[in-house]
Parts: C-alpha cells; structure tokens; sequence
C-alpha cells in the first residue's frame, strides 16, 4: 500500500484545499438553515454524497469564495485557529456564531488509498449535523445578517497586514461587539478527527435573542 509522507506532500497546501472547499458549503448551509437569506435564492446540490444548499446569488457567493481564498494560505501554514461565521441581528449584535476550531496533527505517513475516503466520511458526518442544527438552537430574529471571522495565531498576526491575497479585499481587525457574546451558550456539534485535519464544530449561542 503506497504511503504519502511530509517529503510526499505539501500536508498544509492539501488541507487548506479540503478544508477550505468544506467550508464554502458548510457556511452556505449555515445560511440557509438558520434562515438568513430567503431559501428561493438557494438550489438544491450534492456534496460529499449527502444534499446540501447553495446559494445561486453572485455577491454572496463571491463574498464567501474571497474571504475563504484570503483566509486558505494561513490554513496552509497552520496560523489559523478558529473560523467563524458570526450571525448578527439589526442592531449588529451576534445571536450566534458558528466556530470552527481547526488544527493540523503531527504527521508521519498515511495511507494515499485511505485518506481522502476516510476524511470525506468525516466531513460528511459534519455536513449532516449542520443541516439539523436548528433543532437544538432557537429561532434568530429577523434581518439577521452575517461575517466570516478568523482567528489566527499570535505570530500570523504580526504579519497579517503585509499579507493582501485579493487586491481591495484587505484583512481588519474584528469588532469587539463580534468576537465576544455577553450571557451565551456553548452547543458542541461535532469533532473530527483525521490524520491530515482535525476540526470541532460549535455554537455559542445568546441566551436572550430579542
């Protein structure tokens, strides 16, 4: 059975790929089940053998691809500790967010012929929870609208602003109102755990939501 090791790949290039195209469908997802945008503007696809949604509006859709192009080359050096899509009401208070917490094992040698099979199974587990998650959250109130965050390590920080990957797309510091979420509640949803990829998935969602 043919091994792929660290001198075979670039480990950090693969996961930001899988990661990053997970991402796209996991954000659409979120923005369809959490009712965030009228469901007639999202089409019914298939993605890791399950049905997902995604959204069919351009500037949206190009939103997304930008921030997750900006945010792939800290994944592939492993700067990147939390994604974020944040749901913010009218007042651009967050209700929820949903946080992906993603790390990259030490790595010695996997299996070429497992890999991409056993990490698909994962993701689509992960899909799966996304896609009921409203069961367990309470309903936002409307006009909700969203960000995409990135947390990145101390050291990617220093960087960040000599880093432009996309020229009118420049990298900002977060609002405080959007990082932190007074009286919320942790929902865990889901950990996975590969040799090329981990990731846990949860909600902090506020108490009080109107």
């Amino acid at each position: 059975m043919a091994a792929l090791t660290r001198q075979d790949l670039n480990f950090g290039q693969v996961a930001a790929d899988i990661l990053c195209e997970f991402l796209e469908v996991a954000i659409h997802l979120i923005l369809y089940v959490r009712e965030i945008y009228p469901s007639g503007i999202f089409q019914k696809r298939k993605k890791y053998n399950v049905p997902v949604q995604m959204s069919c509006h351009p500037e949206l859709n190009q939103y997304i691809q930008d921030t997750l192009h900006c945010v792939k080359p800290l994944i592939e050096k492993n700067e990147a500790e939390k994604v974020v899509v944040v749901i913010m009401d009218k007042e651009h208070h967050p209700v929820e967010r949903f946080v992906f917490e993603i790390s990259q094992p030490p790595l010695l040698s996997i299996s070429s012929e497992t890999l991409l099979s056993h990490v698909e199974q994962l993701l689509r587990a992960m899909i799966l929870k996304i896609s009921v998650c409203d069961a367990v959250l309470d309903n936002n109130p409307s006009g909700c609208t969203f960000t995409v965050l990135v947390h990145t390590r101390e050291a990617a920080t220093r960087n960040m602003e000599k880093v432009q990957v996309i020229k009118d797309f420049p990298w900002i510091v977060a609002d405080e109102q959007e990082v932190h979420m007074e009286e919320a509640k942790l929902i865990p949803l889901k950990t996975m755990t590969s040799d090329i990829l981990k990731m846990q998935l949860y909600v902090e969602e506020r108490t009080q939501k109107t």
